[in-house]
């Protein structure tokens, strides 16, 4: 009988390294805070020294529903509503702040641990042990 990832390693090593590394990239990104930078006058994009905000990004957008309600078959519409929501969520994403949170050295310990240690565990199962 075969193992975990059809080699001959244990499956219960397979288990627990799946288990720690769940674990600890829960616990790592629990510990993110996101702080968004975002508001309606802010900067989403820039062309040279002309700053596109994200109110500019809704004009588009108004009319391509304007001609998506007009006419459904507009392919101008859906290009134009279509390309400014794109626009807005990569202004979005491209304006968030990633930090860490305050946590102890106790606590960044245990979640390296669970992950480097699960990522072992789960490799070394997958390994052939002959």
């Amino acid at each position: 009988m075969r193992g975990a990832g059809g080699s001959d390693g244990g499956t219960g090593g397979f288990l627990i390294g799946l288990i720690m590394i769940i674990g600890g990239g829960y616990l790592l990104l629990n510990g993110i805070v996101v702080r968004p930078n975002f508001s309606m006058g802010s900067r989403v994009f820039g062309i040279g020294n002309f700053a596109i905000t994200s109110g500019m990004v809704l004009i588009p957008f108004m009319f391509g529903v304007g001609l998506i309600f007009y006419n459904a078959r507009n392919w101008i519409g859906w290009i134009l509503a279509g390309g400014s929501l794109v626009a807005l969520i990569f202004g979005v994403i491209a304006n968030m702040t990633l930090q860490m949170a305050r946590m102890s050295a106790f606590d960044l310990i245990v979640i390296l641990v669970l992950l480097v240690g699960g990522l072992g565990l789960f490799l070394r199962s997958l390994r052939d042990m002959r």
